[in-house]
């Protein structure tokens, strides 16, 4: 306050605060000394005495304590009293003059043109003011809400916290934050009418209090976030995409799909291939009219009735016809091509009930990313499932169709390829008859699988059964078997063919003979066989372990076992015994208590329970079992003569060949062929062998009979044809023509010549 010479009559709390100065400092004294503008000295006498009031613009004032503070001067005169005339001179802050401008335009802005959704609540929870986004977005008017709940006016919603799980309501969330003052931030909200378009909101709340901290309400500040949540669930949809095509079978493929897009995408999908796919051909090209087959579904009650039924089907053909994807908002069904290489394999259709049936143009780029990532998941498994086919049929063409029936065993064999994306193995197993009535048997495991490792396993079983054709011991026969595979083998390098899958491959060989019950075994790095006797003790045989194959140079061992009468003997590969969820001993064990429990059973009743014991499921590997059950051949159907190196032992020889087909009951026109090999291989070996000379006549019920003449030399015989005018030579020739089967076998005392005479030989 001012009197009418301008000294200071009244000097408010504010003005103390505004200037740094107390009252007695300022009271008294005249205006200018106080409020002058520090920069150009003009002080408020002036307007006083012009008899001016109104706005004195901004002065630049020194404070109290020096430093200078901006302020608005206003003089206004005040009315005559006792006193005389006098001034009310009001300073304002200029600071706080911009700040309350911005105030009031921030108010203004928040209400009217702020996209956050505000909302006030008293701390009862009802709601007291709103912003006009609250209003554009919900269409309600202020006037409507203050005084109401929130469950009064907006459907129940779903409530999410940022982990996910379930938050209190609306009143709940009020309560908490006007009591305890801690802000609540972003709490999702739903709206739960709407599965697939649904709006979200992200809300967060903090408490409202006057001056003296006393809770007066809540505010809510909400932001629609439904674009960037619809972006991130989408992503997530898409990173869970990586789920379809774990397995190579086009069913689970399809159905993996089905679980992932339902319900979150769609209500109901179905999945439908062509026919020709599941075999494993090619898609068929340009023609739409071949078979599907329904390979996934996962519908809802609409998609699945008659009417609906019919109106699919009409979407799908319109998709195969034109290749692309055709959407049907008025039965809200989306039907895409399933697509690979450029070739149609089937059909995806997706399916809405209700308001929620229009797929967006975002959604359908989704949707054909997914059928995409899927189409690629079924031509993969189409591919497999030919190479698959492929390499089982060339493994069956090359495994044997039926093993022989050897004199003096039985023999069942199983066989079960390998299911799963390392697709079929290289097992194999083979009986081959021997001279003597003896039998080889092998069984043997390819490294890997597929194409390579079924070509492979045909190579070496041919390889194997060539080499047992010379009669050679299982050592020998494996220690060539492995210097042919070194031989072959060339290391990879970047010009070079793949590595040999015969490198690496595991055989046991073995070879019965009935007549002395003895069995001689080696193996390659190959699980040693179980051997069961009569008494149902069953146990891997002992047996010296050799290196697998294509390694060169280390040796391999033979084993020389009695095997009792009617015992059995097991040889089969590690599929048949190992797996994830079993080690091999733990196989082993099953095995050899299982095979102990049916020691008596018949050989293919044997086999299918082994197989049903230790493989209840698809094996992850191939699986071979090879089982042989022995028999001694009988005393009275061999006859073993030694023979004197002197030449008339031949006709000695003749005589007591003679008397035991006659024992026999051999009939006439064998026996005269029996009779002609004897005199002409008994002849040579005396004449060409040397010492020790013996002869063995083996009596085969089926097979006829063998001829078996041993001698001390190591000479090869040699079949010639004779000249006309040749006095010898014809013996060998005739004996070639006259039986079944000959040859030579090497000891390591000398040789054996033998002969197979067919019980109806041949007429001269």
């Amino acid at each position: 306050m001012l009197d009418a010479h301008m000294r200071f009559t009244g000097w408010s709390r504010e003005a103390q605060e505004l200037f740094g100065r107390p009252p007695d400092d300022v009271l008294g004294r005249f205006a200018d000394s106080v409020l002058a503008d520090a920069e150009t000295g003009v002080g408020v006498s002036a307007a006083g005495g012009s008899g001016m009031a109104g706005s004195l613009g901004v002065r630049r004032v020194r404070r109290g304590d020096g430093r200078l503070v901006s302020v608005a001067l206003s003089l206004t005169p005040l009315a005559h009293g006792e006193g005389g005339a006098g001034w009310m001179l009001v300073a304002m802050d200029t600071e706080l003059v911009h700040q309350e401008a911005v105030g009031r335009s921030m108010l203004a802005g928040l209400d009217r043109e702020s996209p956050v959704l505000l909302t006030v609540y008293d701390t009862d929870a009802r709601m007291r003011w709103i912003n006009a986004a609250v209003e554009k977005q919900f269409g309600v008017a202020l006037h409507d809400v203050v005084g109401r709940f929130v469950k009064d006016l907006l459907p129940e919603g779903a409530v999410l916290g940022q982990d996910g799980r379930p938050a209190p309501s609306i009143e709940e969330i009020v309560e908490q934050v006007a009591r305890t003052g801690a802000p609540l931030v972003d709490l999702r909200y739903r709206n739960p009418d709407d599965l697939h378009h649904e709006r979200v909101w992200s809300a967060s709340y903090f408490r409202l209090q006057d001056e003296e901290a006393q809770p007066i309400g809540v505010c809510e500040a909400s932001l629609d976030i439904t674009e960037r949540y619809v972006t991130r669930q989408r992503l997530a949809l898409l990173s869970r995409a990586s789920a379809i095509g774990t397995t190579l079978d086009i069913q689970r493929t399809a159905a993996e799909l089905a679980e992932l897009v339902v319900p979150e995408f769609a209500d109901a999908v179905a999945v439908d291939i062509f026919e020709p796919i599941l075999s494993g051909q090619e898609p068929p090209r340009g023609d739409t009219r071949s078979p599907l087959r329904r390979m996934a579904q996962r519908p809802y009650s609409a998609v699945t009735d008659d009417t609906a039924g019919d109106s699919l089907d009409s979407v799908r053909l319109r998709c195969l016809a034109e290749k692309a994807p055709v959407a049907d908002p008025d039965m809200g069904a989306l039907a895409l091509p399933l697509k690979a290489r450029g070739s149609v394999m089937g059909v995806a259709t997706f399916a809405r009930s209700g308001s929620t049936g229009v797929f967006e143009h975002e959604e359908v780029l989704l949707a054909e990313e997914l059928v995409s990532r899927t189409g690629v998941c079924v031509d993969n498994a189409r591919r497999y499932t030919r190479e698959h086919a492929t390499a089982l049929m060339l493994q069956r063409d090359l495994l044997p169709r039926s093993l022989p029936e050897p004199t003096g065993v039985e023999v069942a064999h199983r066989y079960l390829p390998a299911v799963g994306p390392a697709g079929v193995g290289g097992d194999w197993y083979d009986v081959i008859p021997l001279s003597g009535a003896r039998v080889g048997l092998v069984v043997g495991d390819v490294v890997g699988h597929g194409m390579g490792a079924a070509a492979t396993m045909g190579r070496l079983r041919t390889t194997v059964a060539a080499l047992a054709e010379l009669d050679l011991a299982p050592d020998e026969l494996l220690a060539r078997l492995d210097d042919r595979v070194a031989r072959t083998y060339t290391p990879p390098s970047a010009a070079a063919e793949p590595e040999d899958q015969a490198v690496g491959v595991t055989c046991l060989y073995a070879i019965y003979d009935p007549v002395s019950r003895h069995c001689v075994m080696a193996r390659a790095g190959h699980l040693p066989p179980v051997l069961v006797t009569p008494d149902g003790h069953a146990e891997l045989v002992d047996l010296p372990a050799g290196p697998p194959l294509g390694l060169g140079g280390l040796p391999f061992e033979s084993a020389d076992i009695e095997l009792p009468e009617g015992a059995m003997l097991a040889l089969f590969t590690d599929g048949l015994v190992q797996s994830r969820e079993r080690d091999v001993d733990a196989g082993v064990r099953s095995l050899c208590a299982t095979l102990s429990g049916l020691r008596h059973a018949r050989l293919e009743e044997t086999g299918d329970t082994v197989l049903g014991t230790l493989l209840p499921t698809a094996p992850e590997d191939d699986a071979a079992l090879l089982l042989l059950r022995v028999h001694a051949l009988a005393e009275n159907l061999v006859a073993t003569w030694d023979i004197a190196p002197d030449a008339g032992e031949v006709a000695r020889a003749r005589s007591l060949v003679c008397d035991q087909l006659v024992t026999w009951g051999v009939d006439e026109a064998a026996s005269f062929v029996v009779e002609l090999v004897v005199s002409e291989l008994v002849t040579n070996a005396i004449r060409y062998g040397g010492a020790p000379v013996s002869l063995r006549l083996i009596r085969e019920r089926e097979h006829g009979l063998i001829v078996e003449v041993s001698d001390g030399g190591h000479t090869s015989p040699h079949l010639r044809r004779a000249a006309m005018e040749d006095e010898g030579g014809r013996g060998l020739f005739l004996v070639a023509q006259l039986t079944q089967r000959w040859g030579t076998r090497y000891t390591r005392t000398g040789k054996t010549i033998w002969t197979e005479v067919s019980p109806t030989p041949v007429q001269l």
